[in-house]
């Protein structure tokens, strides 16, 4: 869910663009963002990838199920548009226009900023072996 509607509850013309991107980067990575964890490293799977194209290490978002059945190149396109289209602020998203424009040809883009629910939760969740979590709430 885009931001806004999380939380404000409110869609903007931007929400579906953010959808998209979430999409792309599980797409690329064959992992879903709802059950994405790791747990030494980032929150999710929007931050997992944010985190790779930081580091210079974004060829490991993809599934290695692929081995080496891809260009790398287009891989970083679609990493970096994927990131643009989970902007935070639905201003700071293109168009699903431009979307369209920017994988078709190779047009300048903007650098990604960091995308949204970067901070972890004040409450910590225990996972156990059966797939249930359950929350502890503790105070600061």
């Amino acid at each position: 869910m885009s931001p806004e509607y999380v939380t404000k509850g409110t869609f903007s013309e931007k929400s579906d663009v953010f959808s998209f991107g979430v999409l792309m980067l599980e797409i690329l990575s064959s992992q879903r963002n709802n059950s994405f964890y790791d747990p030494e490293g980032p929150l999710n799977l929007l931050l997992h990838a944010w985190s790779l194209w930081n580091e210079g290490r974004w060829p490991e978002i993809v599934d290695e199920a692929l081995g080496g059945a891809y260009r790398p190149s287009e891989v970083m396109k679609c990493l970096h548009i994927a990131l643009l289209c989970v902007q935070n602020g639905a201003v700071d998203r293109p168009s699903m226009a431009e979307v369209d424009l920017m994988l078709s040809s190779e047009t300048d883009r903007p650098s990604p900023k960091e995308p949204p629910f970067t901070t972890h939760p004040t409450s910590s969740v225990l996972i156990s072996n059966n797939n249930v979590s359950f929350t502890k709430i503790e105070g600061r």
